[in-house]
């Protein structure tokens, strides 16, 4: 099957101010859809690799020939997080529910979860991401490099944040700690419960 460019759940100016729209539009249209191009370029002319997901594709990568592994661990990768990324951003979602009562439970509050992802963010040299993640049915916060995704290593994303530059430079700059406070501004609380619950089945 030919990937395509999932469209953003919300229009582009829909997370001001923490979140421009020029950032957004550029985010989306110019590299999401770039990953989107070049995972189909990969892909081109194989067939059983065609058919896959792209999810299917990243929690498999050992099962990809060797000489096609790179390009879908990072074309593949960035099309499967930025697709997890998007639906998990929307302004005014209050943080409750069953995710946020493991988070309380494992991290000892919301406060010290976000004190805890706020400092792997930061601290992650170059670009990256950083999750939450469910591993052998715990909590865990993790980071990865370029476009790598938990996946690939039996991990269940819940909650993701991009920590690329093209994320956040032309409305933070270097300042990457208040990109990543502004995000929590706008955490889809009700999409992190749908993973949760989806992953403890």
């Amino acid at each position: 099957m030919s990937h395509t460019l999932p469209a953003l759940p919300y229009s582009y100016d829909a997370l001001e101010p923490y979140i421009d729209a020029r950032t957004m539009e550029i985010h989306h249209t110019k590299h999401h859809q770039g990953y989107v191009n070049n995972l189909n370029a990969a892909l081109k002319d194989q067939p059983r690799l065609e058919k896959l997901s792209v999810e299917q594709l990243i929690r498999n990568l050992k099962e990809i020939p060797e000489t096609l592994r790179r390009a879908v661990r990072n074309q593949g990768g960035g099309h499967a997080n930025h697709s997890f990324f998007w639906p998990l951003l929307k302004k005014g979602v209050a943080p409750s529910g069953p995710a946020l009562d493991a988070i309380a439970l494992s991290f000892g509050s919301l406060d010290r979860f976000k004190d805890d992802f706020a400092k792997a963010a930061v601290r992650l040299f170059g670009s990256g991401w950083v999750w939450l993640v469910m591993h052998k049915g715990k909590l865990e916060i993790e980071t990865t490099p370029n476009q790598d995704n938990p996946r690939s290593t039996g991990k269940i994303p819940l909650l993701g944040l991009d920590v690329w530059e093209h994320a956040y430079y032309l409305l933070y700059q270097n300042r990457r700690p208040d990109y990543v406070a502004a995000f929590f501004h706008i955490v889809n609380w009700e999409k992190v419960n749908e993973h949760f619950l989806q992953a403890m089945k």
